[in-house]
């Protein structure tokens, strides 16, 4: 889903996503797509605040139910009193979702190999996805359960299709920070409560995990730096490599930035990973980076499991390894990534 498409499309898309797995979410987002007055509504924000996952979660920050009836949506959209316009121009979608580091983590050992990583996130939001060695990983593929990290460590699992490399253990971190525009405390309980907020109303998993990941950051909070990552990412890719190989890495950011603004951050990456000063896992949208998606061999659709269709482009060092579900669900190996 393109955040700065027109506004029909955009929930179009995300009554897609969402109907594999949230039947509230599909059928809101099905119905703003056909209401002329709560489109009308939702065209008088700016446009990247338009987007179904904001505006739903303002929504159920002033107490809509979800899962609940689509009326209770509609009447506070339209009947709003100023409160839930506040709250969507002030909050953003700083989803923080360590599901995905089941995907996240065969990249990472495609870059850097066993070694030691440090380990840079943009986008970091409140940075619970710089724990990737807190966790142990339980990758399903054709031939069993594969396994990593210590026992005893909350587990995250994920359906693996295709030939591909799956780490014996979880990475090391020798270092860990990242860079966010405004960055979540997680020592502050109205921040966090936002964050929960924006998982899905179904999804009592990630809801659990959430809670688990906010416990772990809390013991060892994660250095945050507040900054404009097109500015400030050179500066902090220079200080992480006094304590390894570094790799940087994002996932669902990038589309946040305008088409300009993504160009640049594909062309200051590249210009990074080819300087030799770190290593880039990427994890967005096939329209957000086109340069990394365009390095996919094309699969037939048979290949293609079905809550995949609208997930992200898993890639390394800009070249498109695997597809991923958006919530870490899933992880199809792309054919020409060799194990």
């Amino acid at each position: 889903m393109d955040v700065f498409g027109d506004t029909v499309s955009q929930y179009v898309e995300f009554a897609a996503d969402a109907a594999p797995t949230s039947p509230c979410f599909a059928d809101w987002a099905a119905q703003v797509a056909v209401d002329e007055s709560v489109l009308a509504w939702l065209e008088t924000l700016p446009v990247p605040k338009r987007q179904p996952n904001l505006v739903f979660a303002a929504a159920r920050w002033h107490g809509v139910p979800a899962p609940g009836p689509y009326p209770a949506l509609r009447e506070a959209l339209l009947g709003d009193d100023g409160a839930v316009r506040r709250t969507i121009l002030e909050r953003s979608t700083q989803t923080n979702e360590v599901g995905r580091l089941a995907t996240l983590v065969p990249a990472f050992a495609l870059a850097a190999g066993t070694e030691p990583i440090a380990l840079l996130e943009v986008g970091a939001s409140a940075g619970l996805c710089l724990y990737p060695d807190r966790y142990r990983y339980a990758w399903r593929t054709a031939d069993g359960v594969r396994r990593a990290g210590a026992p005893g460590l909350p587990e995250l699992g994920c359906d693996v299709l295709g030939d591909g490399p799956l780490p014996a253990a979880a990475p090391v971190v020798a270092w860990r920070a990242g860079i966010d525009l405004s960055p979540v405390d997680v020592a502050d309980p109205d921040q966090v409560r936002w964050l929960t907020t924006l998982v899905w109303p179904e999804h009592d998993d990630r809801r659990a995990r959430l809670e688990r990941a906010v416990e772990i950051a809390r013991r060892d909070p994660p250095h945050l730096h507040r900054g404009d990552l097109l500015q400030e990412l050179p500066a902090l890719v220079d200080r992480a490599a006094e304590h390894g190989p570094v790799v940087v890495f994002h996932s669902a950011v990038i589309a946040y930035l305008p088409d300009e603004g993504r160009a640049r951050f594909q062309g200051l990456m590249s210009d990074l990973v080819a300087a030799g000063r770190c290593h880039w896992v990427s994890n967005e949208g096939p329209r957000v980076l086109p340069e990394v998606t365009a390095t996919a061999p094309q699969a037939a659709p048979e290949a293609q499991p079905p809550e995949d269709e609208h997930g992200f482009v898993l890639g390394v060092d800009g070249r498109a390894v695997a597809r991923t579900h958006g919530h870490g669900r899933s992880l199809r190996w792309l054919p020409h990534v060799e194990s």
